[in-house]
């Protein structure tokens, strides 16, 4: 077994113990070498058999394993836009799904700059507009999109985050549900964010990204 398949087993255990993967929801990967280990469609995160995952190239082809989740273009398209994209992590995350069906902060980030470990570990998280689930057109939106991030929110669906390694895809995963839960008990109350220039030195200091 390799490291990577015991790596996605285990993140996929974790955000399920967490509370952010409810039944068969979300879906995982990791680059290994020249192909993509994914969960397979309806897995169930809590208990992911690391020999079971589903194995793709880098073009979306079914080399091995069993049927693929449906959204498997989401991840190839993160892979494609960073050559140091390591794993992608998808969530039905509630508070951040629930985020996913307000209006975007801005064209670049549908999550304001509240906290700074949200600017740390994630930068800035566009919405894309709604489509069906599994939607190629969705994929292909996302990798043309002409500014850098690590993350997006899918409307009405919930966060797709990717990172250089399982562990920093998770952190993430997890860093985006904690900021738009701690939006939403915001509500419409005034709140102070950080500025650009603080968002952005953060960005710097810690390889993220923040352009506005």
């Amino acid at each position: 077994m390799t490291s990577a398949r015991h790596d996605l087993a285990a993140a996929g255990a974790h955000l399920a113990s967490l509370g952010l993967s409810p039944g068969s929801s979300g879906n995982l990967s990791v680059r290994d070498g020249g192909r993509v280990l994914i969960t397979p469609t309806g897995a169930d995160l809590a208990a992911l058999d690391p020999d079971g995952l589903t194995v793709l190239d880098p073009d979306g082809t079914h080399l091995d394993g069993p049927r693929p989740s449906k959204e498997f273009p989401l991840h190839l398209a993160f892979y494609r836009r960073d050559p140091g994209t390591a794993a992608v992590v998808h969530l039905h995350s509630r508070h951040a799904a629930a985020l996913s069906c307000r209006p975007a902060w801005s064209e670049r980030s549908a999550i304001p700059p509240l906290t700074p470990y949200f600017v740390m570990r994630v930068g800035q998280t566009p919405l894309l507009p709604y489509a069906p689930p599994g939607d190629p057109g969705q994929a292909a939106e996302l990798e043309a999109l002409g500014f850098p991030f690590r993350a997006v929110l899918l409307q009405n669906h919930g966060p797709v985050v990717s990172g250089g390694s399982v562990r920093a895809a998770v952190e993430a995963a997890v860093e985006i549900e904690e900021v738009s839960a701690l939006l939403l008990l915001l509500g419409d109350r005034p709140a102070r964010l950080l500025t650009h220039e603080e968002a952005g030195a953060l960005a710097a200091a810690h390889g993220s990204v923040w352009t506005g």
